[in-house]
């Protein structure tokens, strides 16, 4: 006896006695119509669709009923079947000749599915494999189903500039903040309208302009100060031991904290005794795997023990937005300027603005910094010619300043230390990764030179792999090496030091340095707009340590496993960098 199936079936299906075969072939074809509806129709509620999904298998498992007498075994073998056709569907079009990306390189498994880019994000070596992929396969590599990277230079104004393309939906699996406090139209990292996007920004490139620069420029000698009075305590007559990878994330967090927020979070002086930088970092673990497949991103900030640190950094973020739109005016910080350009009137409630941008503020104000910090130093104390050299670049700027860190004008005068901190982002750059666009939505797709990129079609240009690669960037693409930044008059002539300064490279002649391809700050529209200010910062925290202090790797440091531990986490994740600091006497 056939059991009754708690369900209704559709169109009478119920009245007749389907065969086991045919209640089969309907289950998969019901299956390969959701794929086939879902190419078509990008789906924007996931929720409905799983409801969708769950709900589709129902019929055919009503229509075994008749012939399988447990209920149990007719909605396995249904939603078994269902799923199955669903996926090999899904499979089967991804790596067929039909496919729109079907004339791309790349390995087969990741062109079936995004999750094995998230295995390599979980580890947070994404930029490694990234660029083991395009040393095997190319410039272009199908990187997803629907996905491409791209390192070709004379491709990067149609991807990343003015006459672009929009943002990707890999933001959307990297949002922090929780739905009821998110508002993706005033998310100027996230969102994704062109028209919208040069609304939000406009603020921000004013609040970086050279007025505000001057503001910030008090409170960044009056940080450095602090750290160099701080690190000077602990050399006391001798020699001090330091993490320098803790104190530049010190450093940039106390400074953003007084740039940002008005607020003296201490670090430097107390450390970080309230996890503030800890929680910043585990927060950014777990988008760095769903960044690369969105949908499970809405799964998981929902999911209790999975977003606990996202959403700790994420209450962080809002605690001290509603602290800093509670406080008097006192100094003119990056939220007045950008509060003044958006529209004055917003000084009587600014805290729906202050919490939209908090966690960009944050991570960009502070993250970004600190990691290209600790990668100058690295690179200047495992290259000890370049370490000397910058050194005396800075003592003579120092004296002619008549003993005085020199002015911002003047450090962004300096060859070298703008060489070096030029090449230290090159071989390390603070995004290693995550530069995505996407045609716009309902333009049908895009030209990229001769190949056209449908809608519905990804693409990333990683920094990590466009700054290594020799057609940019040679010889020695992999190797830190300031000189390559001087012009090329100071090449021929020997200008920047002896033959021995060259440390084995090629003369000009064979030198290929494409600065088009250098975008450490990502480039167009969308660049990064703090850049003004990460610089001004870098040059003058660069200057007065080197100036003050000499430094030294602590015994035992093996700076090839340093290295190789570095960890793509959005920003560049840095391991304990230990060192030896020594006070300097008057030059």
């Amino acid at each position: 006896m056939a059991l009754v199936f708690p369900f209704p079936t559709p169109f009478g299906l119920g009245d007749m006695v389907w065969s086991v075969h045919q209640a089969l072939i309907v289950d998969a074809l019901a299956a390969v119509g959701v794929h086939l509806y879902c190419r078509k129709n990008e789906p924007e509620d996931y929720w409905k669709l799983s409801a969708v999904l769950l709900a589709l298998p129902l019929v055919p498992a009503s229509l075994l009923t008749h012939h399988i007498p447990s209920l149990l075994l007719c909605l396995f073998i249904a939603f078994a079947v269902f799923f199955a056709a669903l996926f090999s569907s899904m499979m089967l079009y991804r790596i067929s000749p039909l496919h729109p990306l079907a004339g791309y390189p790349g390995p087969l498994l990741w062109r079936v599915t995004k999750f094995s880019a998230a295995y390599y994000g979980a580890f947070g070596k994404y930029h490694i494999k990234l660029k083991q992929l395009h040393d095997r396969y190319g410039p272009i590599v199908r990187i997803g189903p629907n996905e491409l990277s791209i390192v070709q230079v004379e491709l990067i104004p149609q991807i990343l500039g003015s006459q672009g393309m929009p943002k990707g939906p890999l933001w959307e699996g990297r949002r922090i903040l929780p739905s009821k406090n998110f508002n993706i139209n005033n998310h100027l990292i996230g969102v994704r309208d062109l028209q919208r996007h040069a609304q939000l920004r406009k603020p921000w490139n004013k609040a970086f302009g050279v007025g505000p620069l001057k503001d910030y420029e008090e409170m960044l000698r009056s940080r450095a100060g602090m750290m160099g009075s701080r690190l000077d305590e602990i050399c006391g007559e001798g020699v001090g031991r330091v993490d320098l990878t803790e104190w530049t994330s010190f450093f940039a967090f106390d400074f953003m904290g007084d740039i940002a927020f008005t607020s003296d979070f201490s670090l430097l002086q107390n450390g970080d005794v309230n996890g503030f930088v800890r929680d910043m970092e585990e927060a950014q673990s777990l988008p760095t795997i769903v960044q690369h497949v969105p949908w499970l991103a809405k799964i998981t900030r929902v999911t209790p023990f999975l977003g606990t640190k996202l959403r700790k950094f994420g209450g962080f973020a809002l605690e001290q937005a509603k602290k800093r739109a509670g406080k008097p005016m006192l100094k003119k910080d990056l939220f007045y300027h950008l509060i003044q350009a958006v529209d004055p009137e917003f000084m009587s409630n600014p805290l729906p603005f202050i919490m939209a941008n908090a966690v960009l503020t944050i991570l960009a104000g502070s993250d970004t910094t600190s990691s290209s910090m600790a990668m100058i130093f690295f690179n200047l104390l495992r290259e000890p010619r370049c370490y000397k050299k910058l050194q005396k670049e800075i003592d003579v700027s120092v004296a002619e300043a008549g003993g005085s860190i020199p002015s911002m004008e003047k450090l962004g005068q300096l060859p070298y230390l703008n060489a070096v901190i030029n090449e230290a982002m090159r071989l390390q750059a603070p995004v290693p990764t995550s530069v995505q666009r996407a045609p716009k939505i309902g333009s049908g797709g895009k030209m990229l030179g001769s190949m056209f990129l449908p809608e519905g079609t990804n693409v990333q240009v990683p920094p990590y792999v466009l700054h290594r690669d020799p057609r940019y960037f040679y010889p020695n693409p992999d190797s830190f090496w300031p000189e390559r930044w001087l012009s090329q008059e100071s090449w021929a002539s020997g200008d920047d030091g002896d033959a021995s300064d060259r440390n084995g490279q090629e003369g000009a002649g064979g030198i290929i340095h494409e600065r088009a391809a250098f975008i450490p700050f990502s480039t167009g529209p969308a660049a990064c707009a703090g850049k003004p200010l990460a610089l001004m910062e870098l040059r003058y925290v660069t200057a007065m340590l080197l100036r003050k202090f000499n430094f030294a790797f602590q015994a035992g440091f093996n700076a090839e496993k340093w290295e190789a531990g570095l960890a793509d986490r959005l920003t560049m994740f840095r391991g304990p960098l230990p060192v030896e600091i020594t006070r300097r006497g008057s030059i």
